[in-house]
């Protein structure tokens, strides 16, 4: 369920140190994706993606100004209004944004924060789980990778199983892996996909589940 917050008027800040953020949507569901699968969370989808994904299944999130900009208190009110108290901040692309106050005032309010992330820019904020979803259009930064706690390749054709080994060379020993069929190829990717992972066990299967479940 989407649900309107006021809309910041009058001046606002720069994005260094920003009391508003430009936000898309907002909503309270289920994590649908990778390592939290199943998990109760507030989503915060920012405005604002340069990466350029074909198959991006939100590009209406691409242009920062077609959003309006809000106050990060009132959005951490609306996360802090349920019981679940972890907190998914996305895009668009949200590290184009200084995450600096968002991630510091979810946290005073008792939240975890979670990010999922191209890495194609500087990681700011406070993080209690980094997801990286690494895309072919703009690369990710390698100091991004390091930090990741989930890597998470979206696999559209069969080259993109190289390609997920090579950025899985670049994070830390401890960060989980996972290989996703992007959704209009499901059909045609899962099965390998399931194949890799048998054959290389070190990966694991994520799957779109919201999808199936017919959730945000």
């Amino acid at each position: 369920m989407l649900h309107q917050l006021p809309v910041a008027t009058g001046p606002v800040a720069d994005s260094v140190g920003a009391a508003t953020l430009p936000l898309m949507e907002h909503f309270y569901t289920i994590q649908g994706e990778g390592y939290n699968t199943g998990r109760a969370a507030y989503f915060l989808r920012l405005g604002g993606c340069d990466v350029g994904c074909v198959w991006c299944d939100v590009k209406e999130s691409w242009d920062a100004e077609a959003h309006p900009r809000v106050a990060i208190a009132d959005m951490v009110a609306a996360v802090t209004s349920y019981p679940g108290r972890n907190a998914v901040i996305t895009g668009g692309e949200p590290l184009m944004h200084d995450l600096t106050q968002l991630t510091s005032a979810l946290k005073e309010a008792g939240c975890q924060t979670w990010i999922e992330t191209s890495g194609a820019y500087p990681l700011s904020g406070q993080w209690d789980w980094i997801c990286v979803s690494p895309k072919k259009f703009k690369a990710p930064l390698l100091q991004v990778l390091a930090e990741a706690h989930e890597l998470k390749v979206v696999v559209f054709n069969k080259s993109d199983f190289k390609w997920a080994e090579e950025h899985a060379a670049q994070v830390g020993d401890n960060c989980r892996l996972y290989l996703q069929p992007e959704w209009s190829k499901a059909a045609a990717m899962t099965p390998l996909i399931i194949d890799y992972v048998k054959a290389n066990p070190r990966w694991q299967v994520s799957l779109q589940t919201h999808k199936y479940l017919d959730i945000p």
